[in-house]
C-alpha cells in the first residue's frame, strides 16, 4: 500500500510498505479521508513530538474509513463499518486515569499513519477509541473529530460558560473550532489573528469581533476596550498559537481574576517569563491542557454529526490523494489552507 513516512525536519516520502493485518482485538481500516492540521505541520517542520512518535515514522493523526479487516477478539465491528477513531487511548490503570485525567495517562498509547491507503488500530484503541459513524455524516468532516476533542477538553478545563466574555489568540483550525465551542456556549468571543480570509471564517463561526494583526495596526488592549465597551478586560483568554509572545499576551490581556488556557504547544526549550505580579495580585488561573480524553471524543462527533457542527466544513480545502500531503502541509504554512483532506 502507499503510505507517508516521516523520516526528520520536513523530510515526508510516500513508499510503498506492506499492508497491515489485524491481530488479536485489532482492526484495518481503509481511510477514507485524513485532514491535515496544525500539529502535523509543527512536527513536519520540527522533525519531532515529545509524546506522539518516534522517526522515521508513518504520518497522519486525524482520520476515518471504513473497516477492512477484523482481528479476533475485536467485538462489535464488521468489515464494512463506517468508523472514526482517536488517535490514542489511555491505559485505563495508572494513577492518572484512576483520578479522572486520562490525558495525562503514565502509558498513552498514540497511532500515527492515517496518511495511507489503511491504518492498524491497536486493541487498546479498538476497545475505548473507535466510534461507528452516522451514515450520514461525510468522512471528511468525520476526521475533525481528534482535534475537536481536544478542543471540547480545553474548553472543559477553563469552565466556558454563558455570558462569559472571552478572548482567542489564534485563527488556525483549532482556534476556530474555540470560536464555534463559544457561539454554542453562550460566550461573547472575540479573536485576534493574522488571516483576513481566517478571520472571515471566524465571524461566520459566531466571533463578535475580529482583528488582523498585520493589518490593523492597534494594540489589542485598546481595541478590546473599545469592543468591550470599557477597561476591565476579558474573563478568559484562550492562546491557540503556540509561541512564548502568544503566551505573554494571553496573561497581559486577561482581566483581574480571569482565566488564562494555554492551549499552544511551543517549540522544546522554549521559556516564558510572566511578570509575578499580574499572577498575584490580580489573582489569574494559568491552565494547561495536552490531547483529549475519551468522552470528548465522543462529545466531538456528537457535534459534527449535529446541523452547528456541520458547519466546521466549510474549514475544509478541495482533498488531495497522499501524493498531494507534501504540497498539502505547505499551503497550511504559507496559511493558504485551514485543513485539507486527504484521500488515498
Amino acid at each position: 500500500m502507499r503510505a507517508a513516512r516521516l523520516y526528520g525536519k520536513e523530510d515526508l516520502r510516500v513508499e510503498e510498505v506492506p499492508t497491515p493485518r489485524p491481530g488479536p482485538g485489532e482492526v484495518v481500516v481503509r481511510v477514507r479521508a485524513a485532514t491535515t492540521c496544525g500539529t502535523d505541520l509543527k512536527v513536519f517542520l520540527r522533525g519531532a513530538h515529545a509524546k506522539m512518535l518516534r522517526l522515521p515514522s508513518l504520518f497522519g493523526h486525524e482520520g476515518s474509513g471504513e473497516i477492512a479487516a477484523v482481528g479476533k477478539e475485536a467485538r462489535n465491528f464488521k468489515e464494512g463499518d463506517r468508523v472514526v477513531w482517536n488517535n490514542s487511548a489511555p491505559c485505563g490503570s495508572c494513577r492518572y486515569c484512576r483520578v479522572g485525567e486520562p490525558s495525562l495517562c503514565e502509558d498513552i498509547l498514540f497511532v500515527n499513519g492515517t496518511y495511507a491507503e489503511y491504518i492498524l488500530l491497536p486493541a487498546r484503541i479498538v476497545s475505548k477509541n473507535l466510534l461507528p459513524l452516522p451514515a450520514d455524516l461525510p468522512f471528511d468532516l468525520a476526521s475533525m473529530t481528534e482535534p475537536l476533542a481536544c478542543a471540547l477538553h480545553g474548553a472543559g478545563k477553563i469552565v466556558l460558560e454563558k455570558g462569559q466574555t472571552a478572548v482567542l489568540l489564534g485563527d488556525g483550525s483549532i482556534g476556530l473550532y474555540f470560536v464555534l465551542l463559544a457561539r454554542l456556549q453562550g460566550v461573547r468571543l472575540y479573536v485576534i489573528g493574522g488571516s483576513k480570509d481566517r478571520l472571515a471564517k471566524a465571524r461566520e463561526l459566531g466571533a463578535a469581533g475580529t482583528l488582523d494583526r498585520h493589518f490593523e495596526k492597534r494594540e489589542a488592549t485598546a481595541w478590546l476596550a473599545d469592543q468591550m465597551g470599557g477597561s476591565f478586560g476579558p474573563d478568559v483568554v484562550i492562546e491557540a498559537v503556540g509561541t512564548p509572545e502568544a503566551w505573554d499576551d494571553a496573561v497581559r490581556i486577561v482581566r483581574p481574576g480571569g482565566k488564562v488556557l494555554l492551549f499552544g504547544g511551543c517549540a522544546r526549550d522554549t521559556f516564558v517569563t510572566f511578570p509575578t505580579e499580574r499572577l498575584h495580585y490580580d489573582a489569574l488561573t494559568l491552565v494547561g491542557v495536552f490531547h483529549n480524553t475519551p468522552a470528548h471524543v465522543r462529545e466531538a462527533l456528537a457535534i459534527l454529526s449535529s446541523p452547528e457542527g456541520r458547519a466546521l466544513a466549510t474549514l475544509l480545502a478541495p482533498p488531495v490523494p497522499i501524493e498531494g500531503v507534501n504540497d498539502a502541509l505547505r499551503r497550511m504554512q504559507r496559511r493558504e489552507a485551514i485543513k485539507v483532506p486527504v484521500q488515498p
